[in-house]
């Protein structure tokens, strides 16, 4: 199965495009929703972190599970519903097993239960290298739907009716968040002695490696032999490790000024 995802601007946008899903016959547990959550006061504190934990998408101040069910306008996206305080993002209702498993990916309680739950074809084609881009539509307010399809047919199919619900496409969001950091890491590897116009695609690649939930808070040192086997060769290029570093200063910036 592979995951379609529709970027709304609205939360009513995104739980239109969940009852046209519902139409089409995707049923509840292959729906998620990631939508901006309520304050931080209301997030409950009630699961504790460790400080051997890494800092990153998993590190949640706290979950509350089954607190905000009729999230998804009046349908319910199965049983884990969680409202999360992500770091460099902050409040986040998590709707549906899938929704839960994806915020939960460093480790926090819920979202090691709802991936359990969660069918294993399903768990494992969670798109965890797309997360930032979903991070950063939820730090501008939007909501984010993903849904799990089981053939090509059937992902036109859901990827058209989220587009009439006014979906945008990952795509799209994907190129306008790397255009607004583009100037600024043009000249970040210019000033170390790197060719931007030549080398961008593997800086690129580095600076969004480094946004990968396994991989956030971490050196490239310390990540160095998983990289190469997931990205080849290109991992070893002077521009992909400048690319690396500039993605967890990035990362961290984000935490640090939500915190502030």
């Amino acid at each position: 199965m592979e995951p379609v995802v529709g970027i709304f601007q609205s939360r009513a946008d995104a739980q239109s495009g969940i009852q046209k899903l519902y139409a089409l016959g995707i049923p509840s547990s292959r729906i998620g929703l990631l939508t901006p959550g309520t304050s931080e006061k209301k997030v409950e504190t009630s699961i504790p972190i460790t400080d051997t934990e890494p800092p990153g998408i998993g590190k949640a101040l706290g979950a509350t599970v089954g607190g905000a069910m009729g999230v998804a306008g009046g349908a319910s996206l199965g049983a884990v519903v969680a409202s999360l305080l992500v770091p460099g993002v902050g409040p986040v209702i998590a709707g549906g097993l899938i929704g839960a498993a994806l915020l939960g990916a460093g480790g926090t309680a819920t979202g090691l239960a709802a991936g359990e739950a969660l069918e294993e074809k399903l768990n494992e084609g969670l798109p965890h290298d797309e997360l930032f881009v979903y991070e950063d539509a939820l730090r501008h307010g939007k909501s984010v739907v993903i849904a799990f399809v089981e053939d090509l047919n059937q992902a036109e199919r859901v990827g058209n009716a989220l587009r009439e619900a006014g979906a945008e496409d990952v795509d799209p969001a994907r190129e306008a968040w790397w255009l607004a950091l583009r100037d600024a890491e043009a000249a970040h590897l210019h000033s170390k002695g790197g060719d931007f116009a030549r080398e961008e695609a593997d800086y690129r690649r580095g600076f969004e490696a480094a946004l990968h939930p396994q991989n956030r808070g971490r050196g490239f040192s310390e990540r160095r032999e998983y990289l190469s086997k997931v990205c080849g060769d290109v991992a070893s290029s002077e521009a992909f490790q400048h690319g690396y570093d500039r993605g967890q200063a990035y990362q961290q910036r984000l935490t640090e000024t939500y915190k502030s």
